[in-house]
């Protein structure tokens, strides 16, 4: 409908039923809360004048110039627009109400809506508030006068007249959302925890909204779904919280909990269960239901906490009489014999917590403060928690299925000594969780994984790094990917009780300062990972792997590169490749216990100044660059069998050194310079067989060095279109003397070389004819 021009918008038009502006000659009659009815409260407190505007309430203000300032009272509150389209407000503070009420009733504050006599109230009658304490403080809302209600008061949502009438309510009306400052609450003056309990417990509220910084003294455990709660990046203080219990890392401020309940399913399974099955033998699958959520968990396989599976799973499909399906793939074979249990939950869901700053108070396990877990939780996410000074992880969760935690920091903890202190979160028993764009400093971790699996964390970044951002605990843990982050870096170290294992564990485009993975880790893949020592952190700069199907792809590390063994579960190869490592003096880059086939391909080894390869299984060095020095010892291999294709060797050398049979191939690698032991091949001594093949060598040694300096036998010694320039050659008579020797040098060229010593030819030695000697 359209306003006349000259025609003031709030005038009604003859035809509408709303009560016509009076003319200005007309004195306008008395209404019931208007300055010509007012009644006078008994006592003169009951409204505070002091949070009141004056020109808001006075009676003498009545007027063209006070319907002004009311509206833009209005607009400021966000009423204006429901009062312009024919609401009848009224102008003071009077506590009289009118006997009958169609239209909005209107108030500057929460204490003059609970100053009206409930005695002049129909019941449904709606109140405008303009704010909580004073008119446009953000506390702003909406009620309905109940008149059968008998619902306690609780300052927000729920409003009894000051007179506290045994019935009889003002109900605050929203859509679910509700904002903490319709209970009063504007900064961290007053500590928040009722309102905040009163909204958790009502489960009409879907949205808490918190506008300002705010204090809460205790620590709120809930087992609400389907909730938001959003700080708008406001500071959430806990001076002075409530004493938590010990070792309690779900004592936060903001604790969510499922409920395991009494229903649970034992069951011994009669038949070998494969890694990556999702169909599970149960006995009788009659307890199961689709959608339904169940903890599972294995029993013991040794020490104190090794389980394979500890998981928050959602029965899928209901398969037969004694098989069920769930949401979840196992990473670990399972025997016949093995025993699962099955407790059934009911979990918390769909709880959100975003955009809080978190200032930690207290210094211990006890006083101090943190602000989220979460257990028995299915698609919970935070979001923007930036916290300083907590204790326990900021961000806590236990049997946990489907969850992102994104763009959270952590900076100076209280501890990072204590055991759990110091986190920016920890997942235990998780499912399919999603960490990303996080950062931490001087933390202890920014990222735990314990018994989790199918999570990721992508780019997030810790500085102050030397406790370690990023960890798995060791129990269990497989299928996680970590991708362009950068902090240091541990899988599965926390020790045997947990069982030190973790399986296919993918990290690319990452920078730390120490990456550690040498326990029972299979199937790790590490691409593009490059490691950095500092001088703050003693031992840092080393790359320490578990030679169980481990694979790496263009890594770097600036100190030594370490392959060890601690398990065998693995059908893939162990490869390093186009990857580049430092070593100091007389590293060990292979570990005796390494039994496995490792291939390094080409790949730079720097600075292998008496470094040792101590393992006994096949090594093959494919297309590599190794650099020693001339006045440092070659390379010491023990490998039983041992490949050298191409690639370059300068200043170094092999010495076999395994006190059992050896076998050396070397195919079209080049050799320059010359090292301490002046010797680019030799053995040990003992007694024992060394297999030299030599094919398309290219040697070219300094000074007196040896190409070949064969002192010991037996050996089984086969060199065929070789080129030496330079040195000399020695292998000495008492090396070959053995019935199982032979020697075979045969079609090489020797340019400059010596011939310091060889064995007569015979039957199993010849080395004159067919070679060009220059």
């Amino acid at each position: 409908m359209s306003v006349p021009p000259g025609t003031s918008p709030a005038r009604p038009e003859p035809a509408r039923p709303e009560r016509a502006r009076p003319e200005p000659a007309q004195a306008e009659p008395a209404r019931p809360g208007s300055a010509g009815s007012r009644a006078v409260p008994a006592d003169a407190d009951s409204v505070r004048a002091d949070v009141v505007p004056a020109d808001a309430v006075r009676a003498d203000a009545a007027g063209p110039g006070f319907r002004s300032g009311r509206r833009a009272l209005l607009r400021a509150s966000g009423l204006a627009g429901l009062v312009a389209a024919g609401t009848a407000v009224t102008t003071t503070t009077a506590h009289a109400a009118p006997a009958r009420t169609t239209t909005p009733l209107q108030t500057s504050t929460v204490a003059e809506l609970r100053a009206l006599d409930p005695k002049h109230l129909t019941d449904g009658t709606l109140a405008l508030v303009a704010g909580h304490t004073t008119p446009g403080d953000g506390g702003t809302l909406t009620a309905r006068w109940n008149a059968h209600s008998t619902t306690p008061h609780n300052g927000g949502t729920v409003l009894t007249p000051t007179t506290t009438p045994p019935k009889g309510r003002w109900h605050q009306l929203h859509q679910g959302t509700v904002d903490l400052r319709t209970f009063g609450h504007h900064d961290p003056t007053h500590p928040a925890d009722h309102a905040l309990d009163t909204l958790l417990n009502d489960p009409t509220v879907h949205t808490i909204d918190i506008h300002t910084d705010l204090l809460l003294t205790r620590r709120h455990t809930t087992t609400r779904s389907h909730l938001t709660l959003d700080f708008h990046h406001h500071t959430l203080h806990t001076t002075g919280i409530e004493p938590n219990t010990h070792d309690n890392p779900f004592g936060a401020v903001l604790a969510f909990t499922g409920t395991p309940t009494d229903t649970k399913v034992v069951h011994t399974l009669t038949a070998p269960m494969p890694d990556l099955s999702d169909l599970f033998e149960v006995g009788d699958s009659g307890a199961f239901e689709t959608g339904q959520w169940w903890a599972l968990q294995t029993d013991v396989v040794s020490g104190t906490y090794e389980r394979e599976i500890q998981r928050l799973v959602q029965i899928t499909e209901v398969v037969d009489g004694s098989h069920v399906r769930v949401n979840y793939q196992i990473g670990w074979d399972l025997a016949a014999g093995r025993t699962l249990t099955w407790t059934r939950v009911d979990p918390v869901q769909q709880v959100h917590v975003r955009n809080m700053v978190f200032e930690g108070w207290g210094e211990d396990e006890m006083t101090g403060s943190h602000p989220v877990s979460y257990e028995y939780a299915v698609h919970c996410d935070v979001s923007g928690i930036h916290a300083t000074g907590t204790f326990w992880p900021v961000i806590m969760r236990r049997w946990c299925t489907y969850f992102r935690t994104e763009q959270c920091s952590l900076a100076n903890p209280k501890s990072v000594t204590y055991g759990g202190a110091g986190y920016l979160t920890q997942q235990i028993y998780c499912l399919y969780g999603h960490v990303e764009d996080c950062h931490t400093s001087n933390a202890r971790h920014l990222n735990d994984f314990t018994a989790s699996a199918y999570c990721y964390v992508t780019n997030c970044h810790g500085d102050g790094d030397d406790q370690g951002p990023f960890v798995t605990h060791g129990q269990f843990e497989h299928d996680l990917v970590f991708t362009g982050n950068s902090g240091l870096m541990t899988f599965a170290n926390s020790g045997a009780a947990w069982g030190g294992r973790a399986k296919r564990i993918t990290v690319r485009r990452h920078a730390c300062s120490w990456f550690v993975a040498r326990v029972k880790i299979t199937d790790l893949t590490l691409e593009d990972v490059h490691v950095q020592g500092k001088k703050s952190l003693a031992g840092s700069g080393m790359l320490w792997v578990n030679a169980d199907g481990v694979q790496l792809r263009g890594c770097t590390a600036s100190g030594p590169l370490i392959v060890s063994q601690a398990s065998a579960l693995s059908a893939r190869p162990n490869v390093v490749a186009d990857s580049a490592f430092a070593f100091a003096a007389a590293a060990e880059i292979t570990q005796a216990n390494v039994t496995a086939p490792v291939h390094l391909v080409r790949t730079t080894l720097a600075g292998v100044a008496g470094a040792v390869l101590n393992g006994t299984g096949p090594l093959v060095l494919d297309g590599c660059t190794v650099t020693g020095s001339p006045s440092a010892a070659p390379l010491r291999v023990a490998h039983g069998d041992v490949t050298v294709r191409g690639g370059t060797v300068r200043d170094s050398g092999i010495t076999l050194s395994s006190a059992k049979d050896q076998r050396l191939r070397v195919d079209g690698t080049t050799l320059t310079g010359s090292n301490e032991a002046a010797a680019f091949f030799a053995r040990t001594g003992g007694a024992r067989t060394v297999d030299w093949r030599l094919s398309g060598l290219d040697s070219t040694a300094t000074g007196e060095t040896a190409h070949l300096l064969v002192t010991d036998g037996p050996n089984r010694y086969r060199a065929t279109g070789c080129a030496f320039t330079g040195g000399r050659i020695e292998l000495r008579p008492a090396a070959f003397a053995d019935d199982g020797s032979h020697l075979l040098h045969a079609s090489c060229v020797e340019d400059g070389t010596v011939r310091t010593a060889l064995p007569d030819e015979g039957g199993r030695i010849t080395h004159t004819a067919g070679n060009l000697r220059l």
